[in-house]
């Protein structure tokens, strides 16, 4: 009968030892748990006869109350416990707490903003445009026909659009990571006209050996000036000004002939050697010179893709690596460091703040 059970379940409850948090836990799943003893006996109660309901009823209130008594009791004695244990005489509570490692400001955005407050000061924007590029941008506007050697010059990462088996997947990739900044030079051209004086930081990324001198992923700034009777001059006095105020009045600049598929003429920047200032190093290969750029005058066809008439406006157009000019600033020899988010190596520059 369920009164006999009832007064089974009472003696269990009231004999059940509960020693520890476990114990006092397994007690509340047997007994005052949804699916308990007791909610399985409330359920039992529709089968007793009417006339006896009342009574069994009361006996299973008063059987509840008992085990929920219990249980909180344990339950306040058990944190009581707790709360006025015993330090753990192992623990040595003299020690220094463990400091968190925090880092600064990261030297790539620290020189990508002196060199961004360089160039506002003699009235360059800056310019942004998306990492996801396409081929037009990044390359048929810049004078890079299809097949043109020059396009070797960049290891792409191509990006494929659509599904696995769709049309689009199948065919040649058109989109790209982008592998220059010059592409945001097209879209500035495209979408305003002279005079235009714009700076275009970011990232791009090339299809590289990751290593102390090269990575997958780096930085980027790229200027543009493009007005009327802009000569090859006013490209030189940008340069020195730029280098001067970046490096020190003591830094000289050369520029030696080159080719890019966008500028015409085109020339590599080099400065003095920032480890031996001059005189010849193993960072320099004995020259004295170091390179940290390209620049030119924007070639015509350059010009005429992007909407702006070449006989009427002239321009130059010059970049380099962020990462590069970095390097010679603080004379780090290692590009990975940039990138592995090393609190030791970042709070070096915590004084450039």
């Amino acid at each position: 009968m369920l009164q006999e059970t009832i007064a089974r379940v009472r003696a269990e409850i009231e004999a059940a030892d509960l020693a520890t948090a476990e114990q006092l836990d397994q007690f509340r799943i047997a007994y005052t748990g949804r699916k308990g003893q007791l909610a399985d006996l409330f359920d039992q109660l529709k089968t007793v006869e009417p006339t006896d309901r009342r009574a069994v009823g009361q006996e299973l209130n008063q059987l509840k109350q008992l085990a929920q008594a219990r249980f909180e009791e344990r339950q306040q004695q058990l944190e009581a416990g707790a709360a006025n244990a015993p330090a753990d005489p192992t623990f040595d509570y003299t020690l220094p707490p463990v400091p968190q490692a925090l880092g600064t400001r990261h030297p790539l955005s620290l020189v990508r903003e002196e060199i961004v407050r360089i160039l506002a000061r003699i009235g360059f924007n800056v310019a942004e445009g998306p990492e996801i590029e396409d081929d037009w941008h990044n390359f048929t506007a810049l004078n890079f026909p299809e097949n043109h050697p020059a396009r070797d010059m960049q290891d792409t990462f191509f990006v494929k659009s659509g599904g696995a088996d769709s049309a689009e997947a199948k065919a040649p990739a058109s989109y790209l990571l982008r592998t220059h900044t010059s592409p945001v030079q097209v879209r500035v051209m495209q979408a305003q006209q002279p005079p235009i004086r714009s700076i275009m930081p970011g990232r791009v990324y090339r299809n590289e050996a990751i290593s102390a001198r090269a990575h997958m992923m780096f930085h980027q700034v790229e200027a543009l000036f493009i007005d009327e009777n802009v000569s090859f001059a006013d490209l030189k006095q940008t340069v020195y000004y730029f280098v001067q105020e970046l490096f020190g009045d003591d830094v000289q600049v050369r520029f030696r002939p080159s080719f890019f598929p966008f500028t015409e003429p085109s020339a590599e920047i080099d400065i003095t050697c920032l480890i031996c200032k001059g005189a010849g190093c193993n960072i320099c290969k004995g020259t004295g010179w170091v390179e940290i750029g390209g620049a030119g005058m924007v070639d015509p066809a350059v010009l005429e893709q992007s909407g702006i008439d070449p006989e009427r406006y002239s321009g130059y157009a010059w970049g380099m690596g962020i990462e590069r000019i970095t390097m010679l600033k603080y004379q780090i020899k290692d590009l990975r460091l940039f990138t592995e988010n090393d609190t030791r190596f970042l709070r070096q520059f915590e004084s450039l703040l």
